[in-house]
């Protein structure tokens, strides 16, 4: 469907180019692309006969490519200056318009809900190919290109999510989380409500009561990541019966409170969240998980802009630890901002929770070790937030001895 074209892909090693990569390739393109670092997403690249560069320079790029960025990659990077490039959201709409497809949107559940239909239609026969935010273990990775239905996953950060045109259109719910992008949470609502009133079909996830399944990942947010997922399975003309027979068998999503690791008696989970809903969700999750052991949180705030505007409803959320330590702001695309650091959080937990173990800890490696010597038998650990937090995880288990 893609023979003789040639893409180059400018930040290759991310969950969402990796899996676009991934698709173009088996669909006929020849690929290959950079990155500044090597990571598991490049290894599965590599292993899948793409070449990839760490490091990015203006030579890389072959004759005659067609330039894919991310909204990561600076306007300045050598391998996209002076070149027509195309975003990676315009590349997904080439691709979602070559298959019967399935979108999910929103501002929360994204990953889940499009791993739990993707999931169900691979386990019913239906041969799926999907692109994925996050890793499906129990489906090989976060990419595969099928013969069924396409799932993937809309953006709208950076307002991408408009340019996808799908068969079936999932909305998981609607928050403001992208303050550098949206002035408000009504401009948010606006771009979905576009977006959905464009598709032949649509689920709105907002409007439904969540599954009373036994699901095979913990919290209410994912009983109602099933509900949707359900909604949007029954679209795609799968039995609800057929459907719920299979969906129990889903376990989840990489860095979606993903056990990492045990120690002493000392559980280690990890996961993505990085908006106070999702920090609030995942702890509730964690806190039942604990079994009355106490639950100790190392949280990575991500980009200035979000911590600049959600510092305290974050600690709101992170109040419902026992111990916290609060790192550096990662930054991702954004340049640091004058005064605003994770300091901010720790300083509005303790003005929310005063006497609570609290620690402003700029450094992961010193948070980690932070947590590690303050948790107990029985306790649960969990490192939060979307930026390279995830390495703190085998940090604390190795601290644990």
């Amino acid at each position: 469907m893609l023979e003789g074209r040639r893409f180059w892909f400018v930040g290759i090693g991310g969950a969402g180019m990796s899996a676009l990569a991934l698709v173009a390739k088996a669909w006929g393109a020849e690929v290959g692309g950079s990155d500044r670092a090597h990571s598991s997403y490049v290894e599965r690249l590599q292993e899948a006969g793409i070449s990839v560069t760490v490091g990015h320079d203006a030579a890389n790029v072959p004759e005659g490519a067609e330039v894919i960025v991310s909204s990561a990659i600076a306007a300045d990077n050598p391998e996209a200056a002076g070149r027509e490039v195309k975003g990676r959201g315009e590349l997904l709409a080439e691709l979602v318009e070559l298959r019967p497809s399935i979108v999910v949107g929103g501002a929360h559940g994204k990953t889940t809900t499009a791993g739990m239909i993707a999931f169900c239609l691979d386990r019913l026969g239906n041969d799926p190919s999907f692109l994925i935010g996050g890793e499906i273990a129990q489906l090989g990775g976060n990419a595969r290109a099928g013969g069924g239905w396409l799932v993937a996953e809309g953006d709208e950060s950076d307002r991408s999510l408009e340019l996808l045109r799908p068969e079936i259109a999932v909305l998981t719910n609607v928050e403001l989380d992208h303050h550098a992008t949206f002035a408000s949470e009504e401009e948010v609502r606006e771009l979905f409500e576009d977006w959905l009133a464009a598709a032949p079909a649509h689920v709105r996830g907002e409007d439904l009561e969540p599954v009373a399944l036994e699901l095979g990942v913990a919290g209410e947010h994912n009983r109602r990541n099933a509900a949707t997922a359900l909604a949007a399975l029954e679209l795609a003309g799968i039995g609800r019966a057929e459907a719920e027979r299979v969906l129990p068998e889903f376990r989840g999503a990489g860095r979606r409170f993903q056990q990492r690791g045990e120690a002493h008696g000392v559980r280690v989970f990890d996961d993505y969240g990085h908006h106070p809903t999702e920090v609030a969700a995942t702890l509730e999750a964690a806190r039942s998980a604990a079994n009355g052991g106490r639950l100790l949180v190392l949280f990575q705030p991500h980009l200035y802009s979000r911590t600049r505007h959600l510092a305290a409803p974050l600690a709101r959320a992170l109040s419902a630890a026992d111990v916290v330590a609060v790192t550096q702001v990662y930054g991702a695309r954004e340049e640091p901002v004058e005064g605003v650091d994770g300091k901010l959080i720790v300083d509005s937990l303790a003005a929310e929770r005063p006497g609570m173990s609290v620690a402003w800890m700029p450094e992961l490696e010193d948070a980690a070790r932070f947590l590690a010597r303050r948790a107990r038998p029985g306790d649960l650990v969990v490192t939060i937030g979307a930026g390279d937090v995830e390495r703190a995880a085998p940090l604390i288990v190795r601290e644990l001895g």
